[in-house]
C-alpha cells in the first residue's frame, strides 16, 4: 500500500494502544486518524455482523465493485477506507464474559474511543467511571452527536440531522432557493478532528498527573462552533441574506463565476485585485464607481458587482480567465474542478492525502481513500496495512495480549462471546 512518508522513521503515536468502540464514520475516522499516526488500534465488534459501515454499498467482491445486494465474501468500501492499519477482534459486550474481556483489554489500554448511542455504555459497564477505576491512566473519548445528554431526546443523530439543526444548512444554497445540504457528511468529519485535538491534549496533562480523563465532543457543538466565524447574525441585522449561493458577498468579487466552458473560482478580496479585475474586463472606470470604491461598498452592491464579472468571464474560457487575473496581474483564480479530477490528481497521490484502497485478499482495487495529510520532518505517518476482515485479530488479541490458551478462545467462540 502507499506510504505517505519515509518508512525509516517511527510513527508519532507508537506505542499508544486505542480500544475502538466505533462504528459508521464520525468515531472510525477517529481512530483511523490515530491508527495512521502509528497508534495500535484494536477494532471491537460484534461476531454478529460487526461495524454496520460494513454493511455499506458499494461492496468489492469477485466481480469487482459493485452496488448490487451484499454477497457472501463481500467487503464495504467503507470498511476498506475506515478500517485501515486497525487490528479487528469480535466481542459481544452484551455478555459479562464478554464485559470482563473488554475490561481486561482496557487494563492493557491508553485510549478508548466510542460513539454509541445515549446511555449504552453506562448499560454495558464500559463508560468511563467504571474503566477509569480499573486503569486511572485511560484516555475515554466519547464522539457524540447531539451532546450527552441529548438535548432532543430519541432524535437519532445522522449527519444530515446536525446540519440542519447547526444551521450550517441555512447557510449553503441560493438566496431565493431553499437550504441546501453540505455536500460532504461534514458534522461526521470535523467532530472527529475536535476529538483527536481534546485526546492529545489529555495524554499531555496524562504526564504531568498520572491520570486520564473522558473527553466528550458533540457532532452539534462542533459543527455549530463554526457559523460565528462569519457573522451570520450582523450580517443578518444589515440586510444580508444568510445564504449567498456561489458569492461571500462580504468580500465581494469572491465566489465561483460561469465561463464559457466551466466555471472559475475568482477571490479578489481587497481593492488592489478588484482594480485588476476591473482593467482584465476593459473596464478600469469601475474602480471609480462609488458602488466598487472599497469593500463595504462592494459587499453592499455585490449582486450587482458579480453579474458585471460574470458578463465578463461567461464570455471566455476558462483558461483564458485565469490568464488574464492570476498569470498577468496576479489575482487569485483557478478552475473549479471536478470531484474526479481531484481524485485523480497524482500530485494528490503522491503526497498522500489520497490513496488508493486495498482490498486484504485482492490488493489494490480501483476505488481510493484519505490519506493522513500531515507532513511530518521526523516521523512518518500514513497507512500501509489494510483493513482486516472481522474477528482477523481474535487469536494473536486474546492469545498474545490477554494470554488466552487456544481452548480458551475456542470456547469463547463455541459461547459465541468472540
Amino acid at each position: 500500500m502507499e506510504q505517505a512518508a519515509d518508512s525509516g522513521r517511527l510513527p508519532p503515536l507508537a506505542g499508544l494502544r486505542v480500544l475502538d468502540l466505533t462504528v459508521a464514520l464520525a468515531g472510525p475516522y477517529c481512530t483511523l486518524l490515530l491508527a495512521g499516526l502509528g497508534a495500535e488500534v484494536i477494532k471491537i465488534e460484534s461476531p454478529t455482523g460487526g461495524d454496520i459501515a460494513r454493511f455499506n454499498p458499494p461492496f468489492y467482491g469477485k466481480d469487482g465493485i459493485h452496488l448490487d445486494n451484499m454477497e457472501p465474501g463481500d467487503i464495504s468500501l467503507s470498511i476498506l477506507a475506515r478500517a485501515r492499519n486497525k487490528r479487528s477482534i469480535s466481542l459481544d459486550l452484551k455478555t459479562e464474559r464478554g464485559r470482563e474481556i473488554f475490561r481486561d483489554l482496557a487494563t492493557h489500554a491508553d485510549i478508548i474511543v466510542e460513539n454509541m448511542s445515549d446511555g449504552t455504555v453506562d448499560r454495558l459497564g464500559v463508560d468511563y467511571e467504571s474503566i477509569s477505576r480499573i486503569n486511572p491512566r485511560i484516555v475515554y473519548c466519547s464522539i457524540t452527536g447531539l451532546g450527552r445528554p441529548s438535548p432532543y431526546p430519541g432524535v437519532k443523530a445522522m449527519d444530515i440531522t446536525v446540519q440542519a439543526l447547526s444551521g450550517v444548512m441555512d447557510t449553503t444554497g441560493f438566496a431565493d432557493g431553499s437550504p441546501v445540504r453540505f455536500g460532504l457528511p461534514i458534522a461526521d468529519l470535523i467532530t472527529p478532528l475536535y476529538g483527536i485535538i481534546g485526546i492529545q491534549a489529555a495524554l499531555r496533562q496524562r504526564e504531568e498527573t498520572g491520570r486520564g480523563q473522558n473527553i466528550v465532543v458533540s457532532m452539534l457543538d462542533c459543527l455549530t462552533s463554526l457559523l460565528p466565524f462569519e457573522h451570520f447574525d450582523v450580517f443578518q441585522r444589515a440586510g444580508f441574506p444568510p445564504r449567498s449561493g456561489n458569492h461571500q458577498n462580504r468580500l465581494a468579487p469572491f465566489g465561483i463565476y460561469k465561463t464559457a466552458d466551466g466555471y472559475v473560482s475568482i477571490a479578489a478580496a481587497n481593492d488592489k485585485w478588484a482594480a485588476a479585475i476591473f482593467d482584465a474586463m476593459g473596464q478600469p472606470e469601475l474602480s471609480q464607481d462609488p458602488r466598487f470604491t472599497g469593500r463595504g461598498p462592494r459587499a453592499k452592491n455585490a449582486d450587482a458587482l458579480n453579474a458585471l464579472i460574470e458578463g465578463w468571464t461567461s464570455q471566455h474560457n476558462t483558461q483564458d480567465v485565469i490568464a488574464e487575473l492570476q498569470t498577468k496581474r496576479g489575482v487569485p483564480s483557478v478552475t473549479v474542478r471536478t470531484a474526479l479530477e481531484a481524485l485523480a490528481d497524482p500530485r494528490l497521490h503522491a503526497s498522500g492525502a489520497i490513496q488508493t484502497l486495498v482490498h486484504p485478499d485482492a490488493g489494490k482495487i480501483d476505488a481510493v481513500g484519505a490519506g493522513v495529510p500531515i507532513r511530518m520532518s521526523g516521523a512518518k505517518v500514513g497507512f500501509d496495512r489494510p483493513a482486516p476482515k472481522l474477528g482477523a485479530d481474535n487469536e494473536d488479541i486474546y492469545g498474545q495480549l490477554l494470554g488466552l490458551d487456544a481452548q480458551a478462545i475456542a470456547r469463547l467462540r463455541a459461547e459465541q462471546v468472540i
